[in-house]
């Protein structure tokens, strides 16, 4: 049986009426990276605090690394590392007394905090910016400093919430690349994101929309059992189209990409090339649909909104 990061049964949170976190069951493998994707709102910084220990549920169990949370929560912090989705390190420290101090805290003598530091700043390419204060830092050079703290003392896993949301694309790309070298060592990543082409690259995944759970598997997965069929259309008038489309029984969303619709329709039509031209007479001539792979973008419109993914 695989070895389990982490695992929850039911956890709930509630602030006074709202719901924040509702009965959510997880079952993440070791050494993988876990996505939670949706919007804000939907309960992923929640889930992640009270999975660190620093918010209590209302509800439920779980065991985080093997250890009963809240219950063993202090032992688990010297095993876990945590990156916010806001910078929090000190600005008017040097980007080499920020770990500095990192290192203190987790207890490292004078010679392995040496040697971890100069480790770091060579790994996030910090070395050169080693005196500069944190604060007048880019925002991609904050963020490869608060992963090298997060991890400054090897921790077993790894929760980021939503670390890229403010850094450029190629920041994106290269933090990524760091989180498969952690995760090739053996550290266990659970990511918050709301940007559907970093939950591509995780290995399992939950949607979440409103403290719920939606959908639950690998991104393969879940874009294969979606239970819609994705039909491309390029036609005159795209706006109008649109329109007359969303009031089709089985179209289940619709989208202008461009010069051209992207149409979740029921995935039970035998035909739905066919029944789209039948239902709607200007796509019988002249208009191009083709058939085309789902991605997660369609996954999450389909499971969420109220709707659960069949």
């Amino acid at each position: 049986m695989t070895e389990l990061a982490i695992h929850t049964r039911g956890l709930t949170r509630k602030f006074g009426e709202l719901v924040a976190v509702n009965r959510l069951d997880l079952a993440i493998p070791a050494g993988t990276i876990y996505g939670f994707l949706g919007p804000n709102g939907s309960g992923k910084s929640t889930c992640i605090r009270m999975l660190t220990g620093l918010l209590l549920p209302c509800a439920g169990d779980m065991t985080v690394l093997g250890l009963a949370i809240p219950e063993q929560a202090e032992t688990l912090r010297r095993r876990v590392g945590y990156m916010t989705q806001k910078f929090s390190l000190y600005d008017d420290l040097s980007v080499r007394e920020n770990l500095e101090f990192i290192a203190q805290i987790y207890g490292l003598n004078a010679k392995d905090s040496r040697d971890r530091l100069r480790e770091l700043l060579g790994t996030y390419e910090l070395a050169s910016f080693a005196g500069r204060f944190a604060g007048t830092l880019s925002g991609g050079q904050k963020q490869r400093l608060a992963l090298a703290a997060a991890t400054l003392h090897q921790p077993d896993l790894l929760f980021l919430d939503e670390p890229t949301s403010a850094v450029d694309p190629e920041n994106r790309r290269d933090f990524w690349e760091k989180l498969f070298d952690l995760c090739e060592a053996g550290t266990s990543i659970l990511v918050s994101t709301h940007y559907m082409d970093e939950a591509e690259r995780c290995h399992g995944l939950a949607i979440l929309e409103n403290g719920i759970k939606r959908a639950d598997g690998s991104p393969e997965q879940l874009m294969n059992g979606m239970g819609v069929t994705v039909l491309e259309v390029a036609a005159p008038g795209l706006r109008e189209l649109k329109t007359r489309l969303l009031a089709l029984e089985h179209v289940r969303s619709v989208a202008q990409l461009g010069l051209r619709l992207r149409v979740l329709v029921d995935g039970k039509l035998a035909d739905p090339v066919g029944w789209l031209r039948q239902r709607l007479p200007e796509l019988a001539t002249g208009a191009e649909i083709n058939r085309v792979r789902p991605n997660l973008e369609d996954v999450f419109v389909s499971c969420t909104g109220g709707k659960e993914l069949p």
